[in-house]
This record gives C-alpha cells, structure tokens and sequence, in this order.
C-alpha cells in the first residue's frame, strides 16, 4: 500500500491538493497530515481527490469543531484524530504527531513501525533505533505550503518501507536530475596565477 504523507500546510489548499492528485496519479491509497492545516475549508480540494485521509492538528490549531463537522459530513473519508493518532494502513502501526522531536521520542520507543511528524518544515527520512531493540522509520515530510522552505511532501510505500521526499513540480529529491551532456572543459593553464598581497 502506498500512502501520502504531508504536513504544515497552513491554510495553503492548492499544494496540499496537489500533492494528494500527485500521490493519487503514484498509486496512494491514504493520506496522512502531520498538522498545522488550520482552516477547515482547506482541506476540500484534498477531499475532493477521493483518498481517505487521516489528520492530526498541531500548534496551529485552527477552528477544531469546523474539522469534526467535516469529518462528519465526509462519509468517511476525513478521519480527524486530534492531537496525534495511533492507525493501522497496509498492515503497519503508525503513529502520527506533529511535533518532530515528541516524534522521535515515539520512533524511540521501538513499538511502531512508522512515525510520522511535521513541525520542523524540514524533510527528513532515517531509522530511529528503538530501546526494545527494534528500529522504526521517523518520516518528517516537511512542509507542503512551503513556507520558509521547499513545497514537500512524502511517498510512503508500506509494503517496502521506502518512503520518497518529493517537490511539488519536479522529480523526487535525491533523485538524479537528466542533464544535458557537458562539453569538455578546457586543459587547465599550468601557468602559476599571479597572487596579490594582502592588505594591511
């Protein structure tokens, strides 16, 4: 199962739309926000892709009971867990929070297998040993508004574990950029380069 994963997005509704289109056109079959969306009314482009999508809030909390009448009137496919969220998708325990550092304290602990967060607004992906000896992967999808950073978000594929930062509008980070070829640069002059003395 591949989900989306997102975050921060801060009453921005057309890239928080756009990555669930995106994931959705990948092959996700969920969404997760790792909070600060703030406006309720935000998050009905998102809805309107079809993915069911499960929210937390975060600082930023927004008009709360705005959220719970959506999720209400959703037919399902808006899940508003508060504060943070413990779920199950593809078979795997999660753990939603929007905090990254009470997120890494919960990687810590060894008793999910993924941890998602926000906060930040900086991506990350890495695994976090556990004290039962067991890892977990510690997902930050940064933040999808883009606001002081890059427009980010996360394909997570839970039957791998493999989990993709992406950019709204350009290939996956870390992914290699095709490139024109590159004419030869040419043969360096091996001619000392006259040196200027430094100014008092």
């Amino acid at each position: 199962m591949k989900i989306c994963i997102v975050s921060d997005s801060h009453d921005r509704a057309e890239p928080l739309a756009r990555a669930v289109r995106d994931a959705q056109a990948l092959g996700a079959e969920a969404v997760v926000h790792c909070g600060d969306l703030i406006g309720a009314q935000s998050l009905k482009p998102a809805l309107a892709v079809g993915l069911p999508i499960h929210l937390i809030h975060g600082n930023n909390l927004g008009d709360a009971q705005a959220l719970h009448r959506l999720a209400a009137a959703s037919d399902g496919r808006l899940r508003y867990h508060g504060p943070d969220a413990r779920i199950e998708l593809g078979g795997r325990r999660i753990f939603l929070v929007h905090y990254d550092d009470y997120g890494y304290a919960m990687a810590c602990t060894g008793e999910w297998e993924l941890v998602c967060c926000g906060h930040s607004h900086r991506a990350e992906v890495r695994q976090v040993a556990g004290v039962t000896g067991r890892s977990t992967w510690l997902v930050n999808p940064g933040t999808v508004a883009g606001l002081a950073a890059p427009s980010t978000w996360v394909l997570g594929d839970l039957a791998a574990m493999r989990f993709e930062v992406r950019e709204l509008g350009s290939t996956p980070l870390g992914a290699p950029v095709p490139q024109a070829p590159r004419r030869p640069e040419p043969h360096p002059d091996p001619r000392p380069t006259p040196t200027t003395a430094a100014r008092p």
